[in-house]
């Protein structure tokens, strides 16, 4: 059971720092040699992109979550729908109002 949605930006940000961390790390040991603002395309690539991804997927789960059917009365779902007392008058809190202003 998963203890919380996936998140593919997270994983595309997570990604392309860990290629950078391995870039780096092969560059201070010596066994390459590698330009030191290669690392900025590198990362802020990475961080567009998985920005990019992050919106898709969000836009993706709200336009998922806009249900067309409405409630399925099969799931308990009472017949007046969320928000109503008795199932004919939706439930209104104005709180306490001071006439006096």
């Amino acid at each position: 059971m998963l203890r919380h949605e996936f998140q593919p930006g997270r994983l595309v940000a997570g990604a392309f720092l860990a290629v950078a961390g391995v870039v780096y790390i092969g560059d201070a040991e010596g066994r390459w040699s590698t330009p030191w603002f290669v690392l900025i395309p590198l990362v802020m690539g990475g961080l567009c992109l998985a920005g990019a991804v992050g919106t898709v997927t969000r836009g993706r789960r709200r336009r998922r979550r806009r249900s067309p059917q409405g409630p399925d009365p099969a799931a308990g779902a009472r017949p007046g729908g969320a928000g109503t007392v008795d199932g004919t008058r939706p439930v209104v809190d104005l709180g306490k109002r001071d006439s006096h202003g």
